[in-house]
């Protein structure tokens, strides 16, 4: 592989550099295995951020200040000379992961393109000339006789978009229309002869048009590879974290509880109408409807229960209890408390385990008479609606939740639902059913303690 080149700044002059990678090819360094897979999940904390942002509508100004944010929050290395490295070889890894399905490459696409862009928009504008020619792009400026004879049609087109007339000495470039096709489906170029002329401040268009065409076919290329050659070579190695990184969970832990420390069982009727999530809340009711769970929808909601407070001792006199009508004592303590005990450590390899996050949920597949999963992903629109109706979302919040759901954005349904139930936002979105609890008992404890 070919080293990748950068420019950078010069202590003896002012050279103007670019600290933004073009990702052409994999550099040739050695990377610790405990650096490949957290370099990876520190990007796509970043990717999954601005994925979240534009779910939710943000403006593009608020876009362009969440990339750089999260960028700060999660891409700094804690050697400065490192994060060129860090930049590289996480969209490297990432590359590697996301280039297994069309699914997959499609999002991983869309969110590197959109990283690219508002990291691009960022530099000044010395910086986005090197990166220009950093991509050999075959333009060159609008001569000034040209301007002159365009200037008047530059104008109209700047004051449809509320901006200044260009200047004299304003730089615009001449490229076929096509391959910006963005700034032609928004009228905010002016096209002659085929030709868009494009304004200094709009070549971000140009070079992000490059920069997914080279992207999109190097996923393609990348495919062939994992497939012909490091899906066996790596297959003890790197193929068990590549294969698990895109459903990974990246927020906090809730194995244990941390700011409610526990729930009784004479409260969790009343917790769990007014704090569950809809996936708790609809395995909940049917434990209690039914007298039964299958091994799924036990583990879904039982480490959920273990996550937000209930004891040991709490979870399997509630599931005793639950399960009494249709099960006998003796067969619940032989075939049933084991496993409980077993969520808990207290049997087989003693492991804490980890209350299911939004991610595992989703990408399960109940089958016929399961009851866990996720509602929005899982559940019919009609029963969705219903659902929906009875935790009291009102008819336009569930239009909102239906629309989102449609477009397979499902944790944003479920934030849309808490932001509706609760009367309150929730900017970061929910990413795990025990987060949704704990934001959901901080808002209701302060309304109480307000009202007192």
């Amino acid at each position: 592989m070919e080293v990748v080149r950068f420019h950078r700044k010069s202590s003896s002059n002012d050279v103007v550099v670019s600290t933004l990678p073009l990702y052409r090819s994999a550099p040739p360094l050695e990377v610790r295995l405990e650096d490949f897979e957290l370099f990876a999940i520190d990007r796509l904390r970043v990717l999954k951020g601005i994925s979240d942002g534009l779910s939710r509508g943000k403006k593009p100004e608020e876009m362009e200040k969440l990339a750089v944010d999260l960028w700060k929050a999660n891409m700094r290395h804690l050697q400065a000379t490192e994060n060129v490295n860090k930049d590289i070889i996480s969209h490297f890894v990432l590359r590697l992961v996301y280039c297994r399905t069309e699914e997959l490459r499609k999002w991983f696409l869309s969110m590197e393109t959109a990283l690219f862009r508002y990291r691009f928009h960022s530099k000044s504008s010395e910086a986005q000339r090197v990166l220009m020619s950093e991509f050999r792009l075959p333009y060159k400026a609008v001569s000034t006789a040209e301007f002159e004879s365009v200037k008047d049609k530059l104008g109209q087109v700047a004051r449809s978009m509320g901006q200044n007339l260009p200047a004299a000495d304003a730089i615009f470039y001449k490229v076929p229309f096509e391959e910006v096709p963005e700034l032609v489906a928004g009228r905010r170029v002016f096209i002659h002869k085929g030709h868009a002329y494009v304004a200094m401040n709009q070549v971000v268009s140009l070079v992000v048009t490059q920069f997914r065409s080279h992207l999109s076919k190097a996923l393609i290329l990348t495919n062939r590879k994992w497939i012909s050659t490091i899906r066996e070579q790596e297959k003890d190695r790197l193929a068990p974290i590549v294969e698990a990184l895109c459903t990974s969970y990246l927020g906090p832990d809730y194995s244990q509880p941390k700011e409610f420390a526990e729930i009784s069982i004479k409260d969790i009727d009343q917790i769990a109408k007014t704090s569950f999530p809809l996936c708790m809340r609809h395995l909940f009711e049917k434990v209690r409807e039914d007298h039964h769970l299958k091994h799924g929808g036990r583990m879904q909601l039982g480490l959920f229960l273990k996550g937000v407070g209930m004891k040991l001792d709490d979870a399997l006199a509630f599931w005793k209890a639950e399960f009494a009508p249709k099960v006998g004592a003796e067969r619940f303590d032989k075939e049933y408390a084991y496993n409980i005990r077993h969520n808990y450590g207290r049997e087989g390899k003693r492991t804490d385990y980890t209350p299911y996050s939004c991610q595992k949920i989703i990408s399960s597949t109940p089958g016929v008479g399961d009851h866990h999963g996720c509602p929005y992903r899982h559940f019919s629109e009609e029963n969705l609606r219903a659902a929906l109706a009875r935790m009291g979302v009102g008819s336009r919040a569930i239009e909102d939740v239906m629309g989102k759901v449609h477009n397979r954005h499902f944790q944003l349904a479920c934030t849309l639902t808490f932001e509706a139930v609760h009367g309150s936002s929730c900017d970061a979105g929910i990413n795990h059913p025990n987060q949704y609890f704990i934001d959901s008992q901080k808002i209701l404890q302060s309304k109480n303690g307000s009202m007192a």
